[in-house]
């Protein structure tokens, strides 16, 4: 009875060893080792993960082919884009909006709007901000979190609805060919990390006039000189937008108009008609805040006088109904989601068990959706429009469909199709006209916003 008790206390002293040290001693390696045999499932499993894909080996072909491509409500759409290796998701998806506007005006059978030219002003209007932002933020230490936030980053090829709104009511739209796509604007890389040097070597400086005391207006004409160094490095990789010029167009029946003079502006009102963005209402699920309630996020914008994203937080099933309705007026949505997760690249689909990643590693994977925004596990990081949905014999939604920009050889000939069950998971954003919004929803802009900070974890992979 003696050794026994002895023996006892001996494990308590061991256990209460790893509370208070925290350490991996020997001891706690053998406990470790233990949960790892080298025979049956898990002989199986090491010498398939370390010879094979993670994702090649999780698929679930079980759950292959269960998911077509058919839906009951779907917008009038034609053609994939492609934004290649660049970040411009947010961008294309927008013009992905008013393509069908366009094509509908002229009868084309194809059309696309410049990129590029947009892409050019918000780089620009990006790096006026980040100045500013500097100037604003100058009386604050380096290790400040507004400027470690600023200096991380100052300019990137992301963007979201809003981005895009401040951009086209400012310098228009051009048709894709007038201001063509460059070797810059469909591989973004390079020429984001030398515009981003130079940045932040501007920031210095401009850090450096504000603590001693240098007048506005000099900071100001001295910021003027930097932006022009950015406008040239700009015209360099992207060619320099046009402030006029002549287009024609063919249409369907093989009729060719007459050439016509065009400022970007006036294309825009001819092309798509005067549309009024303020007719768009923003739209979040993040279930790790309060629900009906007004947010806005600080500086997720591309322009100085631009507007920030500023959303209702709403439930899954309210945004569908709104979603819904939308559809079955012709009128795509720009949304944005966590598209990595669980898609399958080859079948064109976004489902929760096209990957069975517990069974492979036999640990269970329990976080909800909050929890994973929380811990930057999931977030926001593509954006696409949303044309179609499908719906069972009670018009319950049961599956929906995105217009992608990764041209037309990713997935169902450049669509993804998800299931209704993934856009609970993954889905984050929508924008959709307010005529399809309910009253009591729409009441809720006339909240005063919270403000979030730029680096929350539900933005800070904005695209």
């Amino acid at each position: 009875m003696k050794k026994v008790s002895i023996f006892i206390l001996s494990i308590l002293f061991i256990s209460m060893s790893y509370a208070q040290n925290g350490k991996i001693t020997p001891e706690v390696l053998k406990k470790l080792e233990k949960s790892v045999s080298n025979d049956g499932d898990d002989k199986v499993r090491i010498n398939a993960l370390t010879a094979k894909d993670i994702k090649e080996i999780s698929l679930n072909r079980g759950n292959m082919g269960k998911v077509d491509h058919y839906f009951k409500y779907s917008v009038d759409v034609s053609g994939i884009t492609d934004q290649k290796s660049s970040g411009r998701c947010w961008m294309f998806t927008s013009l992905n909006m008013l393509r069908p506007k366009v094509m509908q005006k002229y009868n084309l059978s194809a059309f696309e709007f410049s990129e590029n030219y947009l892409f050019f002003y918000d780089q620009l209007e990006k790096a006026n901000l980040f100045m500013e932002a500097v100037l604003k933020y100058a009386d604050k230490p380096m290790e400040d979190k507004y400027n470690e936030w600023l200096f991380k980053s100052p300019v990137s090829d992301g963007g979201v609805w809003n981005s895009f709104t401040n951009l086209v009511e400012k310098y228009g739209l051009v048709p894709m060919n007038i201001m063509p796509e460059t070797n810059s604007s469909s591989n973004t890389g390079w020429m984001n990390k030398m515009i981003n040097r130079k940045l932040r070597e501007n920031g210095l400086e401009l850090r450096k006039m504000k603590a001693a005391n240098s007048p506005e207006e000099k900071i100001q004409n001295r910021k003027v000189e930097m932006l022009a160094d950015i406008y040239k490095m700009l015209v360099y990789n992207l060619g320099e937008p046009p402030q006029t010029f002549q287009w024609r167009y063919k249409d369907k029946d093989g009729k060719l108009s007459e050439y016509k003079e065009y400022t970007p502006i006036l294309f825009m009102k001819e092309a798509v008609g005067e549309i009024k963005f303020n007719d768009y209402v923003l739209l979040m699920n993040d279930p790790s805040r309060e629900y009906y309630k007004l947010y806005e996020i600080e500086y997720d914008r591309n322009v100085v006088e631009g507007k920030n994203w500023k959303y209702i937080n709403l439930p899954s099933d309210v945004i569908k109904q709104f979603a819904v309705e939308s559809i079955k007026n012709n009128e795509a949505m720009y949304a944005s989601c966590d598209v990595g997760k669980q898609l399958s690249k080859e079948g064109g689909t976004l489902d929760i068990n096209n990957y069975d990643f517990e069974s492979l590693y036999d640990v269970k994977f329990g976080m909800s959706k909050a929890d994973r925004i929380r811990t930057f596990d999931s977030g926001s990081s593509h954006g696409m429009a949303l044309v179609a949905v499908d719906v069972d014999k009670n018009e319950k939604p049961t599956k929906w469909r995105f217009e992608n920009s990764w041209g037309t050889t990713y997935g169902d000939n450049g669509y993804l199709t998800y299931t209704d069950e993934w856009f609970n998971e993954y889905m984050f954003r929508v924008v959709v006209l307010k005529q399809y919004v309910s009253e009591d929803v729409l009441k809720i802009l006339k909240q005063e916003p919270i403000l979030l900070p730029p680096w929350d974890p539900m933005f800070s992979s904005d695209i």
